[in-house]
């Protein structure tokens, strides 16, 4: 399909979904078909910059442009425009990528169905008895811009599950890749050690052309013929790995045990993980069986499946919701009228009261309740009880992944894996080999089916949503969500695909893998991007 006949497809998709509240805000028509006849041109004498020019990019509304407001969804930022662009941004506009506009999400990032935004609630395409289904959190505009064909692919934020629970409730492919590959400057920050520009797309081929960089698992001529897009080293991002640390990561992936089941794309003979502690209580019986269903399609394709344990998967939740907030309530304290943010009522500055009634109004209930939490968290009185222990028990989920990895972290020490023995962890940063060593590991994205949009509430269970998805940003893994077909309305759900930091070319390419042994839903009245 031509570049114009696919613009002109999602173009016409935009208003058709216009309704269920994607964009934020969308880019000019005009500008858009410039750009597009400047990316064909390219195309036409077979000088592309990327795989990806021409193609259209959404941008979650807490990603900095200079052309749009960045408002993060929140009344205390609408209308702020950002001097600077973030570094993805100038990264997918160097391989030719055309920005398709900024999508709606839950105020700050706070939030697992997108309904705290200023602008409205996302609604799913999907519906079950003609009641529209939630989209997730928080990235739900970019899920939905996705699904409906309004762009080709759409980056988002995740902190602890925010564009993997949106994948999985809308039917499309999300990728969170590992703390660090992809700059985080120019990205408003909800809580700095979690948050994860990721990836959604229809396919599992198109999210890696966007990451772009290499296949360890392919050949060496490959691998030299790929390019960065939006990953890659950032001097102006602390927490970006460097060149050096990217280097060594990609001589361990290169030089991993049977390394010819790894080459040109055939992913055979894997050992795949199955967590005991996923398959919880609250798990819903069709997610139940549509995992089941396609562990036993990759037992049929060749690969070993085995059962592992994680012990401190029961406490990652709590854990999360302790550091998160407290991250939060640090890096919105400059939200305060003076320096970042819209002033609000004149009663500012009376009885020694700086910025009280403006963070009242700018900020919604969910973020107030989270600085709250976090403030509490972070005192003196609480913090050895609640944030240092929460710190602990990161550490004790990072070493759960690395007892039952093969592939080694590239970031710790060496020596760690010599001296480990069989036998359980006793201790943050003891590594105890009793797994059997696996390359990846598959479980459910979510524990049930996407609820109602008229049932949702701020109860305990949008905060439960996310208990599949934490565990891998805590650790700051690789992880993709891949839908497959499930009983029940929608009819599908998100098999989540997690693999040891760095190992983000081997997740990526077995979500291709999984995702070619089911066919790919598509949305009502939604068109087909080729």
């Amino acid at each position: 399909m031509s570049l114009l006949r696919r613009a002109e497809r999602c173009l016409a998709s935009q208003q058709t979904h216009a309704a269920l509240n994607a964009f934020i805000q969308r880019r000019n028509n005009g500008a858009v078909l410039e750009l597009l006849e400047t990316a064909s041109s390219r195309s036409s004498i077979g000088r592309p910059r990327s795989s990806i020019d021409g193609s259209f990019i959404a941008l979650k509304d807490n990603i900095c442009t200079l052309e749009e407001p960045t408002t993060c969804a929140s009344a205390i930022l609408e209308g702020f425009r950002s001097p600077f662009e973030a570094t993805v941004v100038a990264r997918l506009k160097a391989a030719g990528a055309i920005i398709a506009g900024k999508t709606n999400l839950d105020e700050f990032g706070m939030g697992s169905h997108s309904t705290t935004s200023i602008y409205g609630p996302v609604q799913s395409v999907h519906k079950d008895d003609g009641e529209t289904l939630s989209a997730g959190g928080s990235s739900g505009g970019s899920a939905v811009a996705v699904a409906t064909g309004q762009c080709d692919a759409a980056l988002g934020t995740d902190t602890g599950g925010s564009v993997r629970l949106p994948a999985a409730y809308t039917g499309i492919v999300g990728f969170k890749p590992s703390y660090g590959m992809a700059s985080r400057w120019g990205v408003i920050a909800y809580a700095n050690s979690l948050d994860t520009v990721g990836i959604l797309a229809r396919t599992s081929s198109m999210a890696r052309q966007v990451f772009g960089g290499t296949l360890s698992f392919a050949t060496e001529v490959r691998w030299l013929t790929q390019i960065d897009i939006i990953q890659g080293f950032d001097a102006r991002d602390p927490t970006s790995l460097s060149e050096s640390t990217r280097s060594k990561i990609n001589k361990k992936s290169l030089k991993r045990e049977r390394p010819e089941s790894h080459l040109n794309h055939r992913l055979t003979c894997l050992r795949i993980g199955i967590p005991i502690e996923y398959n919880t209580d609250g798990m819903q019986p069709q997610i139940r069986e549509a995992w089941i269903r396609t562990l036993e399609k990759l037992r049929l394709h060749g690969h070993s499946i085995h059962a592992v344990t994680l012990p401190a998967t029961k406490m990652a939740l709590s854990a999360y919701y302790v550091l998160a907030p407290a991250e939060a309530s640090s890096n919105l304290a400059k939200y305060d009228g003076v320096r970042y943010g819209n002033k609000g009522s004149d009663r500012d500055g009376r009885n020694s009261v700086l910025y009280s009634a403006t963070r009242g109004a700018g900020f919604g209930d969910e973020v107030r309740r989270r600085i709250l939490l976090g403030s509490y968290t972070l005192s003196a009185a609480a913090v050895d009880n609640y944030f240092i222990k929460a710190q602990k028990v990161r550490r004790l989920v990072q070493d759960d992944f690395d007892n039952i990895f093969a592939l080694q972290h590239p970031l710790r020490d060496p020596k760690l894996y010599e001296n480990a023995s069989h036998g359980q962890i006793q201790g943050p940063g003891q590594l105890k080999r009793g797994n059997p060593a696996i390359d990846l590991i598959l479980a459910p994205t979510a524990q049930s089916l996407p609820p109602r949009f008229g049932t949702l509430g701020g109860g305990l269970e949008s905060y439960s949503a996310d208990v599949l998805t934490v565990p891998a940003s805590l650790a700051g893994l690789p992880a993709a969500s891949v839908p497959v077909p499930c009983a029940g309305k929608p009819g599908f759900t998100g098999m989540q695909i997690m693999g040891q930091f760095g190992d983000d070319d081997m997740v990526l390419g077995f979500s291709e893998h999984v995702q070619g042994l089911n066919p790919t839903p598509t949305a009502p009245n939604g068109p087909q991007i080729d």
